[in-house]
C-alpha cells in the first residue's frame, strides 16, 4: 500500500534512511538526522504540496520517496528531485519500481514537470531502477564525494513528466 506520509511516519523513515548511511553509497550523509528531522521534512513537503510517500508491508512502513523543488529559484518551480529509499529486507521486490512510479505521478500532479534524480555514487541498482521507469541519462560528476574511504561519481538522471 502507498499512501501520503504523516509526520508519525518519522521513526521509520528515519531507520530506512539510516541504513542506508550506514551501509551504502546513495546517500551522501555521513551520519543519519534523527527523527525530528524527518518529522519536520515531512511537515515541510507536504505543507509546499509536494508528495512525500511511504509503502507499507504488513502494516509497516518499508519504503519513502519524495520530491522536493530542484533548487530554490523561481526558476526551478516545475522541476523537482526525487529521493526513494527501500528497507534493506525490500530491496529487489518491486517495492521501489512500485514506489517511483507512484512518485512520478504525484509528482506531476503537484505540478512539476521535469524530475531529476540524482544518484549518489552511481549506485547500479538506482541507475537501473529509474532507467526501467524511463529516466534518461543527464550527467555524471565525478569524484564529488567520499564516503568509506572511497571517491564517488554522481549520476543525473532525467525524466520528462509531460510526455512520461
Amino acid at each position: 500500500m502507498i499512501r501520503s506520509a504523516v509526520p508519525d511516519d518519522a521513526a521509520a523513515v528515519q531507520a530506512i534512511y539510516a541504513f542506508h548511511v550506514a551501509h551504502g553509497t546513495a546517500s551522501f550523509d555521513t551520519e543519519a538526522p534523527d527523527e525530528a528531522f524527518w518529522r519536520e521534512k515531512i511537515a515541510f513537503v507536504i505543507a509546499k504540496g509536494w508528495p512525500f510517500l511511504v509503502t507499507e508491508h504488513a502494516g509497516k512502513v518499508v519504503g519513502h520517496a519524495y520530491a522536493t523543488q530542484f533548487r530554490d529559484r523561481a526558476a526551478y518551480a516545475h522541476t523537482c528531485e526525487n529521493s526513494i529509499y527501500v528497507a534493506d529486507r525490500m530491496r529487489g521486490q518491486g517495492v521501489g519500481r512500485t514506489l517511483l512510479a507512484a512518485l512520478v505521478e504525484a509528482a506531476l500532479a503537484a505540478g512539476f514537470e521535469q524530475m531529476i534524480a540524482v544518484i549518489g555514487g552511481g549506485e547500479p541498482a538506482s541507475v537501473a531502477l529509474h532507467d526501467k521507469l524511463g529516466f534518461v541519462h543527464a550527467g555524471r560528476m565525478r569524484n564529488v564525494g567520499c564516503k568509506f574511504g572511497r571517491k564517488l561519481d554522481t549520476v543525473y538522471m532525467q525524466l520528462d513528466l509531460t510526455t512520461g
